[in-house]
């Protein structure tokens, strides 16, 4: 990436000394749900969900190796309908191999050797009085205690499994509407989710006889996505449907937006926050282009971003490195992208 004239995807993949800044991988199918492994090593590995609106759809697991900005596919999964999300398994994960896990019709588990082989540990399905679910719409593993993941579904619930017993510890509804995301508040704790219903809402599990509405979007429209600051668990960030704005919330003061990033031409598709940084942020967004934001100093409205990558089709994905946050990788069309911010 580099600044605000910015970088397309069409200059050079490499920096000034020679070291490659952009890794591009190019898919025979539109890619959607995408994952960064969070364990230290001295390469990327990256899983990558194919969208098509069929029963068939497949999930690969690249293995990226910087020294020879090359791309390899250790692994071809079988999965019914597109994942919704992917996610691996957080660094504080304790069991001997990686694992991955997925959404669409049910959670599913996936056990990731060394070389990057998998395979299917458990499908897991919230709806104990029949052999089908309802569509999940997302999850989220919490890093703070990484037995539980936290799902979003279409019947307007969200359910917390023990994925170490493979139990759902809680099921709850959670929105009058549908459940579009959820992610966990920096504890085992505190969950927040946003909804169709145009709401944003906080729950803790010591006590889910309340929950809060810190946010509703005007004229209630969806609220699509939300990513919460890993380092400052008073902010979080949503994005809705149809809009350009990234909304930045302060739990401590409900009800409306402490900033408006409104950088984007065209709808934002998800956001992510820095792992190493409370004040910075990414979006993605159908005007082709991948922003970071610096919210040091929190106006009403930004305008104008630090960074920005033009990937030269419609963004629908980030994801900032936690193992290396030097990088993000973006998803844009068939192609998946790992940039040096």
């Amino acid at each position: 990436m580099t600044d605000v004239s910015t970088v397309s995807a069409n200059e050079a993949s490499q920096g000034d000394g020679g070291q490659a800044e952009i890794f591009t991988y190019e898919s025979h199918q539109t890619i959607y749900g995408m994952a960064l492994s969070e364990r230290p090593r001295d390469y990327f590995r990256v899983a990558v969900g194919t969208f098509k609106e069929s029963y068939s759809n497949k999930i690969s697991i690249l293995d990226v190796r910087p020294e020879s900005n090359s791309f390899t596919e250790v692994a071809k999964l079988d999965h019914p309908y597109p994942p919704t999300k992917l996610g691996f398994a957080p660094r504080s994960f304790s069991g001997e191999k990686d694992m991955l896990a997925s959404t669409g019709d049910f959670l599913r588990l996936w056990n990731v050797n060394d070389d990057g082989t998998a395979s299917l540990s458990n499908v897991l399905n919230s709806n104990k009085a029949d052999e089908f679910c309802a569509p999940l719409t997302s999850f989220d593993w919490c890093a703070a205690d990484p037995r539980l993941i936290a799902t979003s579904c279409i019947d307007t619930t969200v359910t917390v499994w023990d994925v170490q017993s493979t139990t759902p510890t809680t099921q709850l509804i959670a929105h009058d509407k549908e459940v579009l995301d959820v992610a966990f508040a920096g504890s085992a704790n505190v969950f927040g989710t946003v909804g169709n219903d145009g709401s944003v809402r906080t729950f803790d599990l010591r006590d889910l006889e309340h929950s809060t509405i810190i946010y509703e979007s005007p004229h209630l429209t969806p609220i699509l996505r939300l990513s919460w600051n890993p380092l400052d668990t008073n902010y979080l960030a949503v994005v809705c449907m149809d809009d350009p704005t990234t909304y930045l919330l302060d739990i401590r003061v409900p009800s409306a937006p402490v900033s408006r990033l409104r950088g984007h031409k065209a709808c934002v598709n998800a956001i992510d926050w820095a792992p190493h940084s409370s004040v910075h942020i990414c979006s993605v967004a159908d005007d082709n282009l991948a922003l970071i934001w610096d919210v040091t100093h929190l106006q009403p409205h930004v305008d104008e971003p630090i960074l920005a990558y033009n990937a030269r089709v419609e963004t629908n994905q980030i994801k900032w490195c936690r193992s290396n946050p030097d990088w993000v990788a973006i998803t844009a069309g068939s192609k998946l992208q790992i940039l040096r911010v």
